[in-house]
């Protein structure tokens, strides 16, 4: 193939052109990598959200066009960049309290028994699996905290976990911008919440990151985790995967949950394996059946 011809394949197709050119074949070798990776399908249809999650990365590490950049990630100097690409492509945003039916249903229909059963001296288990900068961790614990205040003092854990360990950093510190106060209710922000004097930020207390323990995990790797867990949130994640890795994960999930406990997704997932039970809006119960 001469070079004139090779320049017109459709690999070299541009599909975006900005200040970076972003070729089908670039856009085929990061989305390969992502769905490698972390299970995530990107489709072509995606490109310009790729484009525009790493244009700024490519200034950042001085790469002129994205063949650069690509060669960058796959060597081993580039290991420290691969994973700010993946963290750049993986991190969606998030807010406290989103989707607020959950935590209502997780207040009225699932935290009682619970309670109960802390007092009693029984173990209670939450697992935050997608909890990015941690703004639902520390929801589920608001949450948890207001009806059981001296949760610290029980068998009472919530695990967070994310494939991003930077973002798992922010969860872990806990501080946030001065806007929370407009996203967080005021009788729970000024319990559970401290203003920083330097910047007008929030910091989570002491005794809710107390509750909480934050990981690195890849919800499509190994899970050195012990269940079982009474309530799992897995929002707005498996969206992205492939069909037969959603079941997989549902799968998995269904495993570690304790008889009856609840599985929470995203508002357009939906769990449609056996051994689920539907509980209320994008909320599932663990049933005997197997997956």
């Amino acid at each position: 193939m001469s070079a004139a011809a090779a320049s017109h394949s459709p690999r070299s197709e541009a599909l975006v052109e900005a200040e970076f050119v972003l070729s089908r074949r670039n856009f085929e070798n990061i989305a390969g990598l992502l769905r490698a990776e972390s299970g995530i399908h990107l489709p072509e249809a995606k490109a310009m959200l790729v484009y525009s999650r790493l244009a700024k990365r490519l200034r950042l590490s001085g790469c002129p066009d994205f063949d650069t950049y690509w060669a960058l990630i796959e060597s081993p100097a580039g290991a420290q960049e691969r994973q700010m690409m993946f963290a750049a492509l993986t991190t969606n945003v998030t807010r406290f309290f989103r989707e607020p039916h959950h935590f209502d249903h997780l207040k009225k229909s699932v935290l009682p028994a619970l309670v109960a059963t802390a007092r009693a001296g029984g173990r209670v288990r939450l697992w935050s699996s997608a909890c990015s900068t941690g703004e639902e961790p520390y929801s589920i614990a608001f949450t948890l905290l207001e009806m059981l205040p001296e949760a610290a003092r029980l068998d009472v854990k919530i695990l967070a976990t994310d494939i991003d360990p930077v973002v798992v950093a922010t969860a872990r510190a806990g501080i946030y911008r001065a806007d929370v106060q407009s996203v967080v209710p005021a009788q729970l922000r000024d319990k559970w919440l401290e203003r920083e004097r330097s910047d007008g930020s929030w910091r989570v207390r002491d005794e809710v990151k107390a509750l909480i323990t934050f990981n690195q995990l890849n919800l499509i790797g190994a899970w050195p985790i012990k269940g079982p867990f009474d309530v799992i949130f897995c929002r707005n994640v498996v969206i992205y995967f492939e069909d037969e890795t959603q079941a997989h994960v549902w799968g998995r999930f269904h495993k570690m949950l304790a008889p009856g406990g609840r599985l929470y997704v995203g508002h357009s997932e939906r769990v449609d394996v056996a051994g689920y039970a539907s509980d209320g809006l994008t909320v599932y119960r663990k049933t005997e059946g197997r997956p």
